[in-house]
């Protein structure tokens, strides 16, 4: 890699050959492909867009303008060619850099991303900002065609075409061919239309139509009219022209002087303008462009042949949900699955395989999933919408307002709860019970391992009330403790003993119970409690499991401030019982990224810290 590591970046960038342009590209693929097949991260939509990156650095000042890149998961060659090549190899690893762009992290970073379909929104009030404050900078949002599926990308082309800035959205099209490429012709008219002559020639037109008191009205409106109809009948870019857009293309996304042109175009525009690029997901690493959906988000793989490299033959609690769902299904024609663009990643692909008419792909419209989701329940059919705890944050006031509120039997099954490890901040399940806790005519379960897993997904199916399950990332829990049927309400008591009960909250009964084991060995007996149930809670039951301890111990993966400790502390403060709390969770603060294991022992959530707490607490 002579070239790559031998610039200074990203000065030299501007002064390279095409020549050496097609190698630096080369190169910068084969660190990406390298560095992700060991850490793991965002590999097909990377690969996808080194060309752009390159002419993006080429064609601006990328510490004085502005460049946003939606969800981040496409800005690894950003990285490597801004200030962040040495440091690549720490990609998404504890204390190295993030796998999504972050102000805190770069000068070079514009914005911090990592949920999709906020560029065009954060890129026009950058632009916004720069001309209320007379600051003369070049501002540009690339998305990828998934986002454009979410309605905030679409309010923020609204409101861009509407103030009339020159914000630049490059609409990388490398999978779901928002329209048809109608080739050569078709980008010779954007280039012609959008170049320096016919720009001029538009403007000294409109001006000295402007000025004529009889026709000059009329004419322009015409000549407007018939610029739109020949655009409008070669090109697939009307709907943005009719939003205000100056549109360009489509551009070969893997042509680095198509690009710059096109870029150089867009920047002498007044109004906004869309270049819309072509580019293949996964280029230049043969198993990504072959399956490009595969390797949108991958852990660690064999480089020279794609597999993924795993560590035990156990079960996902992903795949569980997926196997179970299916199973279900096949007794009940009424249960439907819903996906926000993640079939894989959720599982329900499986459901997708068995019965195709039975499951929905949204798109990147999180809002729209859940309230399709209603209509479907108020319309008599069973949904199961499947849903990373982080996204579905996104659609918080529908399921207050569409489901909760008209108590439709809605089943909310949402992976990824607690910590995701190297995805980070903006991936982290951290929220998922304090939100959804408060909002009434809920049920909310946690299961501690697989097994209950499919119990509470069986359960669901005949409660005619809105049901969420929340769930982590990863293999399946396995423990050698007798199995106690699920039953609505009621937690489990594992053990029965002492002056100390530790309450566990789902799956972090990993740690929870290695607590119990670790007090046990110092000869203190203890009270394990699988909370099952966030909502509804046997309040009798628990009380009665808590009445002469000295101390309470709540244990879970979710924020502390409004989560379920608070929760059962505000039962016991309702009740004449004395006992003090020791709440343990992920505090008032945004995790970093890095994995499991270094992310609980910096929020205090493995066994030997709790221990070395409570042992403290017991000796005063």
């Amino acid at each position: 890699m002579s070239l790559l590591f031998n610039l200074k970046l990203p000065e030299d960038i501007k002064r390279l050959t095409y020549g050496e342009l097609t190698t630096l590209a080369s190169e910068v693929r084969e660190y990406i492909i390298d560095v992700v097949s060991k850490n793991g991260g965002h590999l097909a939509p990377s690969l996808g867009v080194v060309e752009l990156t390159i002419a993006l650095l080429r064609m601006t000042d990328p510490i004085r303008d502005r460049i946003v890149w939606d969800v981040g998961h496409q800005s690894y060659a950003y990285k490597i060619l801004t200030d962040r090549r040495d440091r690549f190899t720490t990609l998404r690893q504890f204390k190295g850099i993030s796998g999504f762009n972050k102000i805190s992290e770069s000068p070079y970073d514009a914005f911090g991303v990592g949920h999709s379909s906020t560029s065009i929104s954060a890129g026009l009030g950058l632009k916004v900002a720069g001309i209320l404050q007379q600051k003369d900078i070049k501002t540009i949002a690339v998305i990828g065609d998934g986002s454009m599926t979410a309605g905030l990308a679409f309010e923020g082309l609204n409101n861009a075409g509407h103030l009339k800035k020159n914000l630049v959205v490059i609409l990388n099209d490398n999978e779901m061919s928002i329209s048809p490429n109608v080739g050569a012709l078709s980008n010779y008219l954007s280039k012609a239309m959008t170049g320096e002559i016919y720009t001029k020639f538009r403007k000294d037109f409109q001006h000295f139509m402007e000025k004529s008191p009889i026709l000059g009205g009329p004419l322009l409106h015409f000549a407007k009219k018939l610029e739109e109809g020949i655009k409008g009948f070669f090109t697939p870019g009307i709907i943005f022209e009719e939003l205000g857009f100056k549109y360009i293309g489509p551009v070969d996304g893997h042509n680095i002087k198509d690009l710059e042109e096109a870029l150089h175009n867009a920047f002498i525009q007044t109004s906004p303008v869309l270049i819309h690029i072509n580019t293949k997901k996964g280029k230049g690493y043969e198993p990504a462009e072959k399956s490009p959906s595969k390797f949108h988000g991958v852990s660690k793989f064999d480089r020279s042949t794609g597999v993924p490299i795993k560590f035990s033959g156990e079960k996902t609690y992903t795949q569980v949900f997926g196997e179970t769902i299916t199973e279900m299904a096949s007794k009940n024609d009424k249960i439907v699955g819903i996906t926000a663009a993640m079939p894989d990643g959720t599982g329900i692909s499986i459901l997708k395989e068995a019965y195709p008419d039975r499951v929905f792909d949204v798109g990147i419209a999180e809002q729209h999933a859940v309230t399709f989701a209603a209509g479907l329940a108020a319309g008599g059919l069973k949904p199961y919408v499947a849903i990373y705890s982080t996204f579905l944050q996104r659609g918080y006031d529908q399921i207050i307002h569409d489901v909760a509120l008209q108590k439709l039997p809605v089943v909310f099954c949402i992976d990824r709860a607690g910590f995701v490890g190297d995805d980070g901040p903006t991936h982290h399940g951290a929220f998922d019970l304090a939100f959804l806790r408060v909002v009434p005519n809920m049920v909310i379960m946690a299961p501690k391992d697989g097994e209950e897993l499919s119990e509470m997904l069986r359960l669901s199916e005949n409660i005619n009330l809105p049901v969420a399950i929340r769930y982590p990332r990863g293999e399946v829990d396995r423990y050698d403790l007798p199995h106690n049927i699920v039953n609505i309400a009621e937690p489990e008591v594992v053990f029965d003993g002492g002056d100390i009960a530790i309450i566990s909250v789902g799956h972090i009964f990993k740690e929870s119970y290695r607590l119990y084991n670790l007090l046990k060995e110092k000869g203190i007996n203890t009270t394990l409690i699988n909370l099952r149930f966030i909502k509804p809670l046997n309040k009798d039951l628990i009380l009665n499991y808590l009445k002469g301890k000295r101390f309470v111990v709540t244990i879970e993966e979710n924020s502390l401030h409004g989560g379920v400790g608070e929760y059962i502390q505000s039962i016991v403060n309702d009740v004449d019982i004395s006992v003090r709390f020791i709440k343990f969770g992920i505090p008032d603060i945004f995790v970093e990224h890095g994995d499991l294991e270094s992310l609980r022992s910096l929020v205090g959530l493995k066994a030997e810290q709790m221990a070395e707490k409570l042992l403290n607490l017991l000796k005063q």
